[in-house]
């Protein structure tokens, strides 16, 4: 980062790039410590995302019933042959957000604890002659803007341009680009939900498409919304078609009628970084260090996990003046949460890989222990540790469809 000779707009103790989940939850839990903090977004940004947060979320950050559009009461898993396998919840609900509108909301909760909203595009990271960061953006009429701060926080999602800039010697995870149309969802009664079009809609199901010609190494999906619905695919493929898929899945799920509100796409990490921070003065989160779960491409608890976690690593290091202390952010979530990473990119790396396995795998969700501890496991965002003999039984299960012993 070289020192600039430009004027300073003013000066904070910490920038926070990107208004996401993960900068927006940082953001906040910044201000509400007294913290004179600046959340800077891009105007009209919203990210590709089925929307669906676990109970452990709602909890844990205080989300009120207000913004959940949907309640889901079950997933069903579809193999490439068609066949569809439902995993009740058995107990609670998935809630479903629409993400415009869960952004805002967060955003705004950071500037009522006291955080600083700036709206702009981040331009590049130096430093001044006193050897403090220096953010620079552009505004709407693309006059440049500098700020000066002690700390800045890199949430600019999936290859961030803050961690490219302050962290240039860590290799970026790879990604899977997702796309998506949210769609106006199809009007259902009582009626259609017992009968054929259950196969197609269900405003209380998410589905999940495991298949090779709809997604050669990740899934699609139809996720309700309430009035709308998110239908999209990832694929980290070169030269698949996404829109494509997505043309062909609406066809295939009796939706290619449905009125188009608008389209998304975007890069999604698949793996953490081994470094977020440059042991200094910034630290990347959210999707910036790559916090998405291998396998379910689940991002959103993960990132605001990843933003309180960074917020207290930064606190720890404004009041120390000690940036080694930013080193925590990571080590902290690593160790709540990487254990469920390291699982989920094994259940990638095994089961996504053609189409027979995909079959094998839906044949998996069949099993009640599989669904329960999956269940579990999502709802309260940790591996299930009491009754081991369920794990026992999965394993052998699993082990058994692996090596292609058991019946499909």
């Amino acid at each position: 980062m070289e020192n600039p000779s430009v004027v300073e707009d003013f000066k904070v103790d910490v920038v926070v790039v990107g208004g996401g989940p993960s900068g927006a939850t940082a953001a906040n839990d910044l201000a509400r410590k007294g913290v004179n903090v600046v959340l800077l977004d891009r105007d009209g940004r919203i990210k590709p995302c089925g929307g669906a947060i676990p109970p452990q979320l709602i909890r844990e950050f205080d989300i009120p019933n207000s913004l959940l559009c949907a309640r889901i009461r079950s997933a069903r898993m579809i193999a490439p042959s068609g066949k569809g396998v439902d995993m009740p919840v058995e107990s609670g609900f998935v809630g479903m957000v629409n993400r415009e509108v869960f952004d805002e909301f967060l955003r705004q909760r950071a500037v009522d604890s006291g955080a600083r909203r700036l709206t702009g595009t981040f331009t590049k990271l130096t430093r001044n002659e006193d050897d403090r960061p220096v953010v620079t953006y552009k505004d709407k009429d693309d006059v440049e803007h500098h700020i000066v701060a002690r700390l800045v926080i890199g949430a600019d999602g999936a290859r961030s341009k803050v961690a490219k800039q302050a962290l240039p010697n860590c290799k970026q995870p790879p990604s899977v680009f997702a796309y998506h149309e949210i769609i106006k969802a199809p009007k259902t009664t009582t009626a259609d939900a017992a009968g054929e079009n259950a196969a197609y809609y269900d405003a209380l199901r998410c589905d999940v498409y495991y298949q090779g010609k709809l997604s050669p190494d990740f899934y699609a999906w139809v996720f309700p919304h309430g009035d709308t619905a998110s239908i999209g695919v990832g694929s980290a493929k070169k030269g698949f078609s996404l829109r494509t898929a997505v043309s062909d899945l609406r066809r295939d799920a009796g939706m290619a009628h449905c009125e188009t509100v608008r389209t998304e796409g975007a890069p999604i990490p698949m793996r953490p970084m081994k470094r977020w921070d440059n042991g200094k003065d910034v630290l990347v989160v959210g999707d910036a260090a790559g916090v998405v779960a291998p396998a379910s491409g689940e991002g959103i608890y993960y990132a605001m996990a990843c933003g309180r976690m960074g917020a207290d690593a930064v606190f720890l290091a404004l009041r120390s003046c000690e940036g080694k202390h930013l080193a925590s952010a990571r080590r902290t979530f690593m160790k709540a949460h990487g254990k469920v990473f390291w699982v989920l990119g094994i259940m990638q790396y095994f089961w996504y890989g053609g189409d027979r396995r995909r079959e094998r795998f839906v044949k998996i969700c069949e099993d009640k222990d599989v669904q329960r501890l999956t269940w579990e496991a999502y709802m309260n965002k940790r591996l299930v540790k009491r009754d081991p003999m369920a794990h026992v039984r999965v394993f052998f299960k699993d082990l058994g469809h692996l090596l292609g012993l058991a019946k499909v």
